[in-house]
């Protein structure tokens, strides 16, 4: 099994994105997630180091600048969506990567907190 650590910088970045408002609450993450050819196209418009923002994990052993070396997408490449990162704290948990998971919780939390939902 892949192992991960916790990548700071898209950490950052998604925070960043919460407090500017750059998300959505409502969403059907199996629908809007990027796909391989929405992948391809963000790449062919910005930089590896902005993909890579977009990863809450970095898999250990993997060469920079390939998608195997990018896990647990926080958001749809625009905006940060809560779903994804729904998503991001089930798999980083299922899978026992708990430094993502507490990551990706903390930003829900952080997500919630910041969109007025948090009770």
């Amino acid at each position: 099994m892949a192992e991960y650590e916790v990548n700071d910088a898209a950490v950052a970045h998604v925070r960043d994105l919460i407090d500017k408002k750059q998300y959505v609450l409502e969403s059907d993450w199996g629908d809007v997630q990027p796909d391989a050819e929405a992948q391809n196209a963000y790449l062919g418009r910005h930089s590896w180091d902005e993909y890579a923002s977009w990863h809450l994990g970095l898999t250990t052993g993997a060469n920079d600048e390939t998608k195997a070396r990018y896990a647990f997408v926080a958001g749809d490449l625009r905006r940060v969506h809560r779903s994804a990162l729904i998503a991001c704290v089930y798999r980083a948990s299922e899978w026992r990567h708990k430094k993502v998971e507490l990551a990706a919780h903390d930003l829900l939390q952080h997500l919630d907190a910041t969109s007025g939902h948090a009770t």
